[in-house]
């Protein structure tokens, strides 16, 4: 049981670390297979696993809307294990439509295996994610969880309609981050907070601080994919403009460049193959190892030069300011400001 009555960041993110090594026992139990083929996928995809955010997510929304000396009981271990599974399929799922060779410092299981085996391990997390919605005994959970999970797909399919569209706006950019990335972060606070019988006023502004910091992480993420360490971020780069998927650092960059800009920006990205349409929605891109170097710094350059790699930084800092400012409703407390402080971290993160 994880009690509230914490005081420190030391102590809650102890306390936390032996919460999350349980629910990741809870995750490897609830995915074990008489199978041995499967286990071994399972294994594999296990080392996905990073920070744990959305789980994390779960128990300190809950901390925060406990009243008093009340503890967190098997449902919030329970719905952060569903969270988790629901956030690994995506990944899997994520790493076909990209074409990804490598996360978490690994081979993807598409590279692996194959992309046929990599759908159905997807399917897998997910079916487990809503067997095990079905066996608590409130029923929110599945309901909560079967909307974000709508909600999550229609992103992804916003995303891909919009493959190859260097005029996409930064409205239609953030509904898909809100969608495809915010979507189970805000219910990952919403759950924790829901579970403790919190009222919807708690409820909401926790989700709100879910949202608005899922969608900093996505912005950060997308940062790295132009101009992070691929052994430090530990997964591939370059995969957003070699799949024709426009970022905001992008989408700033070929407005703010003016047409004589705009139109070397494009045809740096067309002689190297990228982002042009085959007809079918899908890029030329012919290295599946990521972006090379020499077109990578190209596009850096001009990025760096018209600000957008700095805009899309104070993008994701004004969200997280706009996360914070979404805790007000609640009372000050240590896990208040354990809170606050995992938003502040998303926006320095390199990996």
């Amino acid at each position: 049981m994880l009690l509230v009555d914490q005081h420190s960041d030391t102590a809650i993110r102890q306390r936390l670390t032996a919460e999350l090594g349980r629910i990741e026992q809870r995750f490897n139990a609830e995915l074990a297979s008489d199978l041995a083929c499967v286990n071994r996928l399972v294994e594999h995809v296990g080392r996905y696993r990073g920070k744990m955010l959305r789980p994390t997510l779960v128990l300190v929304a809950g901390l925060c809307a406990a009243r008093p000396g009340q503890e967190l009981g098997p449902a919030h271990s329970d719905a952060a294990v569903v969270v988790e599974l629901t956030h690994m399929a995506t990944l899997v799922h994520d790493d076909i439509l990209d074409e990804a060779q490598m996360r978490r410092k690994g081979a993807t299981v598409n590279r692996l295996e194959g992309n046929e085996t990599a759908v159905m391990l997807g399917d897998y997390l997910f079916s487990h994610a809503f067997h095990l919605c079905s066996r608590l005994h409130d029923c929110r959970v599945t309901q909560v969880m079967s909307r974000t999970t709508n909600i999550v797909c229609e992103g992804e399919l916003l995303q891909l309609a919009n493959r190859n569209n260097w005029d996409l706006t930064e409205e239609t950019y953030f509904d898909i981050i809100r969608r495809k990335t915010a979507a189970l972060c805000a219910v990952s606070c919403h759950l924790g907070a829901m579970l403790t019988g919190a009222d919807d006023a708690v409820c909401d502004a926790l989700a709100g601080f879910g949202q608005h910091l899922g969608m900093a992480y996505q912005i950060v993420d997308d940062l790295l994919d132009l101009t992070g360490d691929q052994a430090t971020v530990g997964k591939t780069l370059g995969r957003d403009l070699q799949k024709g998927k426009l970022t905001l650092a992008m989408i700033h960059g070929l407005r703010a460049a003016g047409p004589g800009g705009r139109q070397t920006l494009l045809a740096i990205l067309e002689q190297h193959g990228l982002g042009r349409s085959q007809g079918n929605g899908h890029s030329h891109a012919n290295d599946r190892n990521g972006l090379d170097a020499a077109t990578a710094d190209k596009v850096r350059e001009l990025l760096t030069a018209h600000g957008s790699l700095e805009f899309a930084k104070q993008s994701a800092v004004k969200l997280i300011q706009q996360a914070q400012s979404a805790l007000s409703p609640l009372p000050d407390s240590p896990m208040r400001n354990f809170l606050t402080n995992v938003a502040q971290a998303v926006v320095t993160r390199r990996s």
